[in-house]
């Protein structure tokens, strides 16, 4: 009886002791398309790849969403110029990195100094990491809206992406985090309106490969290089 009785209190301690320890990302309640789970896990298995003083920015970063916002609400701007590629994509594996670390209250909005199109190959890289992309059908658009899917589930609705400038509806006008993410954006915008705060991650143009032999190889080196900071980011949260 004795024996049962230690059976069953270790059974209880190792049921503690997991409540305890859970990790972080434990507490994702969105089920991810499959191939995109298997891009976060291996984004996520790069953490060490992250240098030391990025980190620390990256940190940074955390700090201030968890500083910001009110009523629980925090809302990231990712801005740089044309809002075609860098913004975009920080936008989306925020959004995806908040669901997968469960983190309330973040809402992700992206925009530029001026307005021009998402660009097609981010439209390619995102499909290459897992994502679902699609646009409504019918006559060609010069700025078309694109719905970046992650998962089936209601309550992760599709990131809805077309180039604006950065206080254009549906983006925040007020009480917003500004993330600079090119260096041309962050020189010729020193003071965003109505940013309640502004910080600077600068992420190179992969524009440099467009019609090159090397370009889908650049954009998706961009896109798991944005992806892995914002999952990084968000684990600290």
């Amino acid at each position: 009886m004795l024996r049962t009785m230690n059976r069953t209190l270790m059974t209880v301690w190792f049921a503690l002791d997991t409540t305890i320890f859970v990790p972080s990302n434990a507490k994702n309640t969105v089920s991810f398309h499959s191939p995109l789970k298997s891009y976060i896990d291996a984004r996520m298995g790069e953490f060490d790849q992250i240098p030391v003083d990025r980190r620390a920015e990256l940190a940074d970063f955390a700090k201030r969403i968890q500083a910001g916002g009110h009523d629980g609400v925090r809302k990231l701007n990712f801005i740089c110029t044309h809002n075609s590629r860098r913004s975009h994509l920080a936008q989306i594996w925020a959004t995806v990195a908040a669901q997968h670390f469960g983190v309330d209250g973040i809402e992700t909005f992206s925009g530029g100094t001026e307005a021009t199109a998402m660009n097609s190959r981010i439209v390619d890289t995102l499909r290459r990491s897992g994502l679902s992309v699609s646009t409504n059908p019918g006559p060609a658009h010069t700025n078309p809206l694109y719905k970046v899917a992650y998962s089936d589930s209601d309550v992760a609705p599709a990131v809805e992406c077309f180039s604006k400038v950065y206080d254009q509806s549906p983006n925040p006008s007020e009480d917003f985090i500004a993330v600079m993410v090119c260096s041309n954006a962050d020189t010729h915008c020193p003071i965003v309106r109505g940013a309640s705060d502004r910080i600077v991650i600068k992420y190179d143009d992969p524009k440099v490969s467009d019609d090159t032999v090397d370009e889908s190889v650049i954009y998706d080196a961009r896109c798991g290089q944005i992806a892995r900071e914002m999952l990084y980011a968000f684990s600290l949260l």
